[in-house]
């Protein structure tokens, strides 16, 4: 009887352990906008999604208080700009931990603590120091912790798939030389120690859309029907993820750490994007997220061709589609909800919804790129800002290379002599210059994309073309 009950004991132990560690796909919850709900409001539509899990990337107060009682496990985010300062001062960490996470704690299920966000992708000098900052300040944070009795709360740091030197094939993953002895080395150490996850940002479309002529879109979208065999290790790869997720294996592998488990922290599939950005669809979208929740939801477990059977926790990117963040188009069109609070399309983060049950989608146009000219102008002429308007004409006619010349007094594109059209000749020249280089069209949200050629009589708009 005793030995009976020990292993009812066991037996139950087990099944809590499994409860806590399970899929429970979550969604990042992303503040960059400036006509998102309120967070009571969003927290409703996070349950709606049966979301397990949501990811901050700030510890908003009001989102927290939000979050109570909701039995939704919380990750948090220490600001990259403070990450230094932690690592040499115990106090502040004390202070940052009781402020932002035990002030909130247990009501909230506040799990996870994220030091930093991508910080090894940033390459400025100051950046470079925060490198190696960075395990001092978790394992300053880790303290923390444990002097206010928390035990349940894991400390990690999201990581860009640009920490590899090598992807390709997976069995040659390897840290880039700058960080593997340096940072990587030390940061696996204490992930080990801490039984913590290696949080990994990894997106399938980045690295399909960079290189569509050779990659198939149904194996980026877990479509089936495509097989990758790695020449090394003789693994088969059905999906472009899994691919990426184990080439972080591998690479930790080499380090002498290849059982550390890794968590996706960001994933995901653009709904929407610029005019040049190929394949950024609702359809894409919907398709690459839905049959990721199947997978990772998948019983028994599927794991990757390296790590078979492990639970993949993840993060899906993103609960908005977010208008203040910066960049191509495709940085705001991430979300499953638009701000209006309507699903950008219906989906269910647990994966019981059969997929033949969801509503058809709207067909894909842009699976293909666009080949012709491409205009930029301003976005919304009616009840534009004309301050805001006049300083990026401004800012896009001060980079030289003559930029403006024909709106400049006797000029082609000088009449009319309008703020509007010669905007969109500063924007549209600006764009065209300076592309290659890194610029975008969107000027703080003041400038969109057009196939509409915004010339006239003489005046001809420089264009960006695509072939």
């Amino acid at each position: 009887m005793r030995i009976f009950n020990l292993c009812l004991i066991f037996f139950f132990v087990f099944l809590s352990s499994a409860a806590a560690f399970s899929p429970k796909v979550g969604v990042n919850y992303g503040t960059l906008g400036n006509n998102l709900p309120k967070p009571s409001k969003s927290v409703e539509l996070i349950k709606s999604l049966k979301a397990g899990r949501v990811k901050l990337y700030n510890p908003d107060p009001e989102i927290l208080k939000a979050l109570n009682g909701t039995n939704i496990q919380v990750s948090i985010m220490v600001p990259n700009e403070i990450i230094s300062n932690i690592s040499t001062n115990q106090t502040m960490a004390n202070e940052w931990v009781h402020k932002n996470l035990v002030a909130y704690y247990p009501h909230t299920l506040i799990r996870y603590l994220l030091v930093g966000n991508e910080i090894l992708s940033l390459m400025g000098e100051a950046d470079k120091k925060t490198w190696h900052d960075l395990v001092p300040a978790m394992r300053k944070l880790q303290y923390a912790l444990k002097i206010h009795g928390i035990r349940k709360v894991k400390v990690g740091t999201t990581m860009a798939m640009d920490v590899l030197e090598s992807s390709f094939p997976p069995s040659n993953g390897t840290f880039r030389s700058d960080i593997a002895v340096s940072v990587m080395r030390p940061l696996l150490q204490f992930l080990n120690k801490t039984k913590s996850f290696f949080f990994i940002d990894c997106y399938p479309y980045f690295a399909w859309s960079q290189n569509y002529q050779s990659i198939s879109l149904d194996y980026a979208l877990f479509k089936g029907g495509v097989t990758y065999k790695d020449p090394v290790s003789k693994l088969t790869y059905t999906n472009l993820l899994d691919q990426m997720l184990d080439s972080v294996h591998f690479a930790m592998k080499k380090l002498g750490y290849p059982d550390i488990r890794i968590w996706i922290a960001e994933t995901g599939w653009p709904n929407g994007g610029d005019i040049d950005q190929i394949g950024a669809n609702v359809y894409n979208a919907a398709t690459y997220n839905r049959n990721l929740v199947q997978r990772l939801n998948a019983k028994p477990l599927v794991g990757t061709p390296a790590m078979p059977g492990v639970v993949l926790p993840t993060f899906i990117f993103a609960l908005f589609n977010e208008n203040q963040k910066g960049g191509q188009g495709t940085e705001r069109h991430w979300g499953l909800f638009y701000p209006t609070e309507a699903h950008v399309y219906p989906i269910d983060l647990t994966g019981e919804t059969d997929l033949a049950s969801y509503p058809a989608l709207p067909k894909p146009k842009n699976n293909e790129p666009y080949k012709g000219k491409i205009w930029c102008v301003v976005a919304e002429a009616k009840g534009a800002n004309m301050t805001a308007l006049g300083d990026a004409v401004t800012y896009a006619c001060g980079q030289g290379n003559g930029t403006c010349a024909a709106i400049q007094p006797k000029g082609l594109c000088y009449n009319p002599k309008s703020l509007i059209y010669h905007a969109n000749y500063a924007f549209s020249s600006y764009w065209a210059q300076f592309k290659s280089q890194g610029a975008t069209c969107f000027f703080n949200g003041l400038a969109v994309q057009t196939t509409k050629d915004p010339s006239h009589g003489k005046c001809k708009y420089p264009s960006v073309t695509l072939s």
